[in-house]
This record gives structure tokens, sequence and C-alpha cells, in this order.
């Protein structure tokens, strides 16, 4: 009969095996794996609108949930949210800096977050009758600048990036970081999160 030794060490083995066959699924790299797909067909695209009130250049957009609005940043210091179908500016803010490297519309579309070199989040309400200025909240800061930021599918909870190298998951109420994401050994200059409602996936990537 087999000894609890010789148990112990065939479970190992099996173990290591189990770990070597896994780590081969991990730690691709994006050209690896796009190589094995197929390539997307030519596609043409149309200009639809030029929105145009910025003076500098553009840093940053996100479209609102209902397909219609959008906010962006640029380097003139101004966050703007527009009508895509009329081209109107509904809202222009003044920042605090004028790299403003990210900026999210929130689901419900009540609000924005932008956030850049100052290392911080700010979140702005839009349905406020006067200087939105006057009722911004920070809700995330982080060592070094915020690269990209984005809503986890509510209004409640925000991600962020950073020049850091971290990304970081913030509960927007009380403006404490629930979870932080380590493990890039750079910049994470973006992030992008699984469209499903359900799920709590999200990809992140530096520069190189």
């Amino acid at each position: 009969t087999e000894s609890i030794d010789d148990l112990v060490r065939e479970a190992e083995s099996l173990k290591t095996r189990l770990e070597e066959e896994r780590a081969k699924f991990n730690d691709m790299e994006l050209t690896t794996v796009a190589e094995k797909l197929d390539s997307l067909p030519p596609f043409g695209t149309k200009s639809r609108r030029i929105l145009k009130g910025h003076q500098g250049k553009v840093l940053a957009l996100d479209w609102s949930n209902d397909k219609r609005h959008m906010v962006s940043t640029s380097q003139d210091g101004k966050l703007i949210v527009w009508d895509a179908f009329t081209t109107n500016k509904e809202h222009a803010i003044t920042m605090p800096t004028t790299w403003v490297l990210a900026c999210a519309y929130s689901p419900s579309g009540a609000t924005v977050a932008c956030g850049g070199l100052d290392n911080k989040l700010t979140l702005y309400p839009l349905n406020a009758d006067d200087d939105a200025n006057k009722h911004k909240k920070v809700v995330a800061t982080h060592t070094s600048y915020i690269s990209s930021c984005k809503f986890m599918h509510s209004d409640q909870q925000l991600l962020t990036a950073s020049g850091d190298s971290t990304a970081k998951l913030w509960d927007v109420e009380s403006s404490v970081a629930i979870q932080t994401f380590q493990g890039h050994q750079a910049d994470v200059m973006d992030i992008d999160i699984s469209p499903s409602e359900a799920g709590n996936i999200f990809v992140s990537g530096v520069g190189k």
C-alpha cells in the first residue's frame, strides 16, 4: 500500500502540473491572442456631427447611456456636456486644472466625473440650478495623476486608473476606496468595464 508521504508527493505533482497548464493561458500578449482571430472586414465611417466649442485639445470624452448626450474635457480647462443630436452645449464647467485626462457620464445621467493632473476625481451634478462647482464633490484621490475613470454600472461605484500604477474601486457616497488593484509596473493608462451589468470584470492597460 502507498504511504501517506507517497500520496502527498503525488498530490503535489498533480498540483504542479495543473499550475503549469494554467500558466499557459496566463499573461499572454494581446498580439498573440489576436493572431488566432479572423481579420475584421473593412468598414467605412461617416461624420454625422461636429461639436465645436473647445479652445484646446480634447483629452477625454464619454457617452451617456441615453446615446444622445456626451461629456468632453479639453486643455482649455473646460468640461462640456453636449447634446450630440443638436450639437448644443448644455453645460460648460470650468475645471481646477487644464489637464483633465479622464471623464465619465454616470448611468443615471445625473452627474459626470472627471480627473487628471490634480490626482483627484471630482463629481459634478448636472441638475443644479446654479454653478455646478458649488456642489462638486471629490470622490477619489491617487498619489499620481488620474488617467481614466468609469462608473461600475451604477452611480454608487467608480473605477479609476492612475499613474501610480494602480486601479481603484471607490464608493461614491463615502469617498472611500473599496478595493485597490495592483500588479502593473508602469502608469495605468486606461480601463474598460465588461458590458454585462451582472459582471465585475474590467481590463486595464499601461503605456510603454
